[in-house]
């Protein structure tokens, strides 16, 4: 098999050839580490690659195992983002401010290692995992693959990058307001946040930002992403998610909805809102019953995830052995956290359930809610990275249709939709009713069999003029 073909094959088809006998699980680590050596050099995805590690895991897989036994990721390499701890390795988390290696997997690494998974390496974070673009004082800049002077997003921007290059199968990511899919829709991936509490955070991220946070995959196919659940998640359908993605087709109930949120600032092109119709017809050309119908956010959500994030990281930055190397940026978020009352947040963790009423009204007409994902393009990075606390908190607002779904705990889904102008990735998000991620998957895999988008693969991504002006970051105003 073509060493690229492997490595770009995605993680479901990955098991598949290894579980076969097609491939053996160190031909697909090796394949892997030679995308990694010629790639991360550029785009910056990897902190930390576990080379001779996984070679050696890629063996014992290879002695152990004949073909069709082991798990569903059975010698796939998977990518771990930065706020995920891996046994023996630090969770730098973006910044300087990290302390000792961790001494246990956290439990969704855990449990991708019972799946057979391969832990190739872990990925790039803003710091704290703060920001929706990929950079840190400590640890760089973090390019995307489809024009490297533009952020891959965040906060998860170091795995989308590794899983839309090839340089791993699948990666996990984590999304506390848009930051698996809005790094899923600037790379032309599948991302999946799935329902709160159905991948676990244990053991040190249990009700990461006051609930707001989940971990799920960043994945090249819908399919990829079931595999990821089937081998991860709590409470799975009777045969797993996979099972559930081939059931037969069901006509279903889809509403359009246009607008950002009351305060959210979001703004959507031209470009991206023709998308968005256009996705809406296609589902209507398959037989589903598409209207549009805007979501009911109210003027509440979006101060209900600023609350929730501004105590999140006031606590998250208690746990930090160094606080004193922290950027800027971040020990004035820390600061305005401090300055909201406990009060204020036990009140927006009240006033969720009344939020999710409001949002879920329109699942009296629909099964499923289509949205904008991302605004416009991907930024350029000069325009986002090394600036102040409020121009950095303005430019935040690109993904302003993701976080009410962080607010309420449901499930919510970017899918790659083709590619604009600029060559650059266009997406849609698909969002669910409480815990039906099954419904999502199969619409998504409707979409992804009508126009198929893994076989799009970013430029060879080199450093222009235009990205070496953004190399290093630098702290404002410091």
């Amino acid at each position: 098999m073509d060493p690229t073909d492997l490595a770009y094959a995605g993680a479901a088809e990955q098991a598949r050839l290894i579980s076969d006998g097609v491939v053996s699980a160190r031909e697909l680590v090796s394949v892997t580490l030679e995308q990694i050596a010629a790639l991360n050099p550029q785009l910056n995805a990897y902190r930390v690659v576990f080379a001779d590690r996984s070679l050696a895991e890629a063996d014992a897989v290879d002695r152990r195992g004949t073909p069709n036994e082991s798990g569903p990721l059975r010698g796939v390499p998977v990518a771990i983002k930065d706020d995920a701890d891996v046994a023996g390795e630090a969770t730098p988390w973006g910044t300087d401010a990290y302390g000792a290696p961790k001494s246990v997997d956290s439990d969704v690494v855990a449990r991708l290692r019972a799946a057979g998974a391969i832990i190739i390496g872990k990925t790039h974070v803003p710091e704290m995992t703060l920001w929706p673009w990929t950079a840190s004082k400590t640890w760089g800049v973090t390019r995307n693959p489809w024009a490297a002077d533009r952020t891959p997003g965040g906060s998860s921007g170091g795995s989308a990058v590794a899983v839309s290059t090839g340089m791993c199968g699948m990666a996990l990511g984590s999304d506390g307001g848009g930051s698996i899919r809005y790094p899923a829709a600037l790379t032309g991936l599948f991302g999946l946040k799935p329902q709160r509490d159905r991948v676990p955070l244990g053991p040190d991220h249990l009700g990461a930002w006051n609930g707001l946070i989940v971990y799920g995959p960043l994945a090249r196919t819908v399919r990829d992403a079931a595999v990821f659940l089937d081998a991860t998640a709590a409470d799975a359908p009777v045969g797993g998610f996979c099972v559930a993605l081939d059931a037969p087709f069901e006509r279903l109930r889809i509403a359009v909805s246009f607008e950002a949120p009351p305060g959210s600032l979001g703004r959507l092109t031209e470009e991206r809102r023709v998308a968005l119709e256009q996705t809406a017809e296609l589902l209507r050309s398959l037989g589903h019953d598409v209207f549009e119908q805007e979501v009911e956010y109210g003027f509440k959500a979006m101060a209900n995830v600023s609350a929730r994030y501004l105590k999140g990281l006031q606590h998250d930055l208690t746990t930090m052995a160094r606080p004193d190397h922290l950027e800027r940026n971040t020990r004035r978020l820390g600061a305005l956290g401090r300055l909201i009352p406990q009060r204020s947040l036990t009140a927006a963790r009240q006033t969720e359930r009344a939020i999710a009423q409001r949002m879920n009204r329109i699942f009296e007409r629909a099964d499923v809610v289509l949205t904008p994902m991302a605004g416009g393009p991907p930024p350029l990075i000069a325009d986002v990275v090394g600036h102040g606390l409020i121009r950095s908190l303005y430019q935040s607002k690109v993904a302003a249709w993701a976080a009410p779904w962080n607010a309420i705990g449901q499930p919510a889904a970017s899918v790659p939709v083709g590619l604009d102008r600029l060559g650059l990735p266009l997406a849609v998000q698909l969002c669910g009713r409480p815990s039906d991620e099954v419904t999502l998957l199969r619409v998504a895999s409707q979409l992804e069999e009508a126009r198929p988008w893994a076989q799009h693969r970013p430029p060879d991504a080199r450093v222009g003029n235009n990205a070496r002006a953004a190399t290093h970051y630098r702290d404002a105003h410091e």
